[in-house]
């Protein structure tokens, strides 16, 4: 068995890197560390990760469907906020539930960039929940 110490960063497909750097700066918030000709690399509140060119399709999901998605943990007093300035920046939230049960349990809005990768913001209350907890 490998013995992993943590995530270093992990990537996201993007079709336009100056409008996918807008997107998860202006309306995320992250910093930006740098830039190469086909990556932008960024820091979530100490979690790397990596918004990189690709020239296949992207579309993880069918519709308005979630199963493939990247999930970042906000404040209860953020979450709603967020919600509100999604809306005035013309971003659509398509689902929100309150989750009392599960691996991740709060409440959850789903939207997505500009590619279509799912979003999830989380007003995290319990979780990880282990299988038996």
């Amino acid at each position: 068995m490998i013995r992993t110490e943590g995530f270093v960063h992990f990537t996201i497909p993007v079709k336009d890197l100056d409008r996918s750097e807008k997107f998860y700066t202006e309306i995320l918030g992250f910093d930006k560390l740098r830039r190469n000709n086909h990556m932008v690399f960024l820091n979530a509140h100490g979690t790397s990760f990596v918004l990189t060119h690709s020239e296949n399709p992207i579309d993880p999901n069918k519709d308005d469907k979630h199963d493939i998605h990247t999930a970042f943990r906000v404040s209860s007093d953020e979450y709603d906020r967020a919600k509100n300035f999604l809306a005035e920046k013309g971003v659509r939230i398509f689902k929100e539930e309150d989750r009392g049960s599960g691996t991740f349990q709060g409440r959850s809005a789903y939207f997505h960039d500009p590619d279509r990768n799912v979003l999830e913001i989380i007003d995290l209350k319990r979780g990880p929940v282990r299988e038996g907890e």
